[in-house]
């Protein structure tokens, strides 16, 4: 029987030297309005500015980085609700390499586009990222790729967990950090680092309240399956897998705290993040936000918030704009 081998601060520390000559080192501002919300210093770690608008490049590209020469000749394939596909995209456009990415038939439009403008190969199918995942499984045996998993992936959770590196670089002092949570593999990272570096850290997950798929199974006490239905916070759309090796027991280790946030907090939170932040904030990087707004979470100060994305149509978010700006 194989035993399951867990990434450490050593590996995340690798995977910072790996990806340092592509991956930005993201700004960490002090966010004045939320900290007189709060009543403490709140920072937000900008990944919106982050290569392709997420986080999900620094995964994609500690994961593509650590393959053999071979394997990168045969291509990469990867299943996505739009980040993680665009982000995989790019890092194999930069390294002149073929890929597929397979989505479900639910990943808006724009997403897809962006994808297709930087040469993937993209694969719509089904109604779920599950569905998509077995899609892909059978391109990638049919065609003998290597796969980039958006979060169940050793490499990949190295890669996000440069994130925590930067933090901890930038603001040494931090005492709490909020983290956008979904298949785990942004909070896994993140949480690990930080954990390491200082175990007196608080970290807390959030999700938004309509298919929260990683809380429902650490409720349940292993993976299970919940609906995938529409949300502002489409990127955090998508189960966790059942066969999850890394990332539920990596999340359910490192995590104090989680929150769950509406739709109508998000719509909100992603609206004055651009009248008062000034950021373009898509829904899923905005649910930290939303659950500081709403009075969901607290912790020591300073607190960072990481905002994980910022790839949003903005017709859509000036409609929240001009809903919320009141």
């Amino acid at each position: 029987m194989n035993q399951t081998i867990f990434p450490t601060l050593a590996d995340i520390y690798k995977a910072w030297r790996r990806i340092g000559g592509l991956i930005r080192q993201t700004p960490l501002v002090l966010s004045e309005r939320l900290s007189h919300l709060w009543g403490g210093e709140v920072y937000l770690k900008l990944e919106n500015l982050q290569l392709t608008g997420t986080f999900k490049a620094r995964g994609a590209a500690n994961k593509i980085f650590s393959l053999t020469e071979e394997e990168k000749k045969r291509g990469v394939i990867a299943f996505s609700t739009g980040n993680h596909g665009r982000a995989t995209a790019y890092i194999c456009r930069s390294l002149g390499l073929p890929v597929v990415i397979c989505l479900s038939e639910r990943v808006p439009s724009f997403r897809v586009e962006a994808m297709k403008a930087l040469g993937a190969e993209v694969v719509a199918h089904g109604q779920s990222q599950d569905e998509a995942y077995q899609k892909a499984l059978e391109i990638k045996n049919d065609r003998r790729l290597t796969m980039v998993a958006p979060f169940d992936d050793f490499e990949v959770i190295c890669g996000q967990g440069t994130i925590a590196l930067e933090i901890i670089s930038q603001l040494p002092e931090v005492k709490t950090v909020v983290v956008p949570l979904s298949g785990g593999g942004l909070f896994s990272g993140v949480a690990l680092a930080l954990k390491s570096i200082n175990p007196s850290i608080n970290t807390i997950g959030v999700s938004m309240t309509v298919a929260p798929a990683m809380i429902r199974s650490l409720q349940a006490g292993k993976p299970v399956e919940i609906p995938e239905v529409d949300s502002l916070a489409d990127a955090l759309l998508g189960g966790i897998g059942l066969d999850n090796q890394l990332t539920f027991e990596l999340t359910r280790c490192y995590l104090d705290r989680f929150a769950e946030v509406t739709e109508e907090e998000i719509g909100r939170s992603m609206a004055q993040a651009l009248i008062f932040e000034r950021q373009v904030i898509e829904g899923s990087g905005a649910v930290g936000l939303a659950a500081l707004e709403s009075d969901k979470i607290t912790g020591p100060s300073p607190m960072v918030i990481v905002v994980s994305g910022g790839n949003v149509d903005m017709t859509n978010l000036l409609r929240l704009v001009e809903k919320y700006k009141t």
